[in-house]
């Protein structure tokens, strides 16, 4: 492998869904801060790329507002970037002092990418030096459970992030899957038959079918 090649290699491991998160241990503008202290609790931890950057700012803004909801919902907010606690500590106070919003979660400084690494967030494609923008949700057992990535350059869009926690919590309780575009309060949709037994009873048993392999419930 040349040079070349090694500099455009990714730095860093893909996380796999429905596999236990990293744990890791971290500084925060909270304290010190494990993964598997949120046992429990459903966490969504983002990254972004850097303090004192405008699209940055304005989705620090949009998570402290929808903070409250996810709290309501079991879910914590963890942030990241490769800036250190006393960068993220005089940002927070800048968008406190100058936008009027304070940022109610934790941001972990990791300036040895440690965190970053584990979990995929440096694409050098992008920048070797700088976190891209990803979400990560991490069930109450600890299991990932789903990731979404964004370029440097586009800002997340935050009902996105709300509602996929609903469906999945959804799916949990129901046992139920969701279709697409689903929003709370929408129909779910019923798991297949797993037999042909069940696969004749389907269409007898209440559901909104449009064939046997395809039906629709109320939860």
């Amino acid at each position: 492998m040349d040079e070349e090649t090694v500099s455009q290699a990714p730095c860093c491991c893909m996380p796999v869904l429905g596999e236990p998160a990293p744990d890791f241990s971290a500084d925060t503008t909270q304290g010190p801060v494990k993964l598997s202290d949120y046992r429990g609790k459903w966490v969504v931890l983002f990254s972004h790329p850097a303090d004192f950057t405008p699209v940055c700012t304005t989705e620090f803004m949009a998570f402290a507002k929808i903070a409250p909801d996810l709290d309501a919902m079991n879910v914590r907010l963890i942030g990241l970037s490769i800036d250190s606690v006393h960068s993220h500590l005089a940002w927070v106070r800048n968008i406190k002092e100058k936008m009027g919003v304070s940022i109610p979660f934790p941001i972990i400084a990791d300036l040895s990418m440690q965190v970053a690494r584990k979990y995929g967030m440096i694409h050098p494609g992008q920048s070797s030096t700088a976190t891209i923008r990803t979400v990560f949700f991490i069930d109450p057992e600890g299991i990932l459970r789903a990731m979404i990535y964004y370029p440097l350059s586009n800002g997340r869009y935050m009902p996105e992030i709300v509602r996929i926690i609903k469906a999945m919590q959804a799916t949990d309780k129901y046992g139920v899957a969701t279709p697409a575009n689903w929003q709370p309060g929408d129909k779910v949709v019923v798991p297949p038959p797993k037999t042909a037994e069940e696969m004749e009873k389907r269409l007898e048993q209440g559901y909104d079918c449009r064939d046997w392999y395809l039906c629709f419930k109320e939860i």
